[in-house]
């Protein structure tokens, strides 16, 4: 891929312990282009969050660079939206003032993107919650919440990690559909980190199977079908053939 987000080159990662260093990742090669969903999958420990860690620019290589927008910055850059799988909403803030919370931390013009914040919540089914606090809302309404404030700022680079582990079944496809929506309609680049086979094919144009300790990629599958997808797509032999593929190498 000539035209790309960002490019890993050799990637590895080391932390220092009590046995000399534990070496996490290694030998990551990824490139992402720009407006792609690539699904990042592996069992536990397989180093699957440190990899995403390097992607933000939260973790710093031990070897090997990472490239954004064709210029190596080891500090990541700016434009990048974050959502973890618990929605880390502040309590005493209201839904409004969760979301505008990344800008008042740039100390931006809070007026300019108050607009921009109804906008995202009304495409979240959030309408008439601005004044709401997060303990008055379900598990999957604080989680879309989460995910305005991480598209408030239009980011370059849209990163989930484990978005929607916590969330129940039905509730988790409606996030799906909501953060379909919303990729689509903005054309975000993103990064998806799941144990769900399912959601990684569901999501992505590609998923990335990573196995072993240190942390290696195993194999890239490229998902074919047109995004949006539908629920429904779930049920089809050519979809479950690719979590069958996809979950024989996880287990070899």
């Amino acid at each position: 891929m000539g035209n790309y987000l960002i490019k890993l080159r050799d990637v590895e990662v080391r932390y220092n312990n009590r046995n000399g260093g534990l070496v996490a990742i290694t030998g990551i090669n990824l490139t992402v282009s720009p407006g792609e969903v690539v699904g990042i999958v592996g069992r536990s420990g397989c180093g699957k969050t440190t990899l995403l860690k390097v992607i933000a620019g939260l973790v710093k290589p031990t070897r090997g660079e990472v490239i954004y927008n064709g210029s190596q910055d080891g500090g990541g850059f700016r434009g990048i939206g974050m959502l973890f799988q618990s929605p880390l909403l502040l309590p005493w803030r209201t839904v409004l003032r969760n979301i505008l919370l990344p800008i008042e931390l740039r100390g931006e013009d809070l007026d300019k993107y108050v607009g921009r914040a109804l906008e995202l919540m009304e495409r979240m089914g959030l309408k008439g919650f601005e004044d709401s606090y997060p303990w008055e809302l379900s598990g999957g309404m604080q989680q879309r919440v989460a995910l305005c404030r991480a598209l408030i700022h239009r980011p370059s680079l849209l990163l989930l990690d484990e978005p929607f582990g916590s969330l129940d079944a039905i509730t988790r496809e409606e996030m799906w559909v909501l953060l379909q929506g919303a990729i689509s309609y903005e054309n975000y680049t993103t990064i998806l980190v799941t144990h769900d086979i399912r959601e990684a094919v569901l999501l992505s144009d590609r998923v990335i199977v990573m196995g072993g300790r240190p942390g290696r990629i195993k194999a890239e599958i490229p998902i074919p079908f047109r995004r949006p997808r539908s629920l429904e797509l779930q049920y089809s032999r050519e979809f479950n053939d690719y979590i069958a593929e996809i979950r024989g190498l996880l287990g070899d």
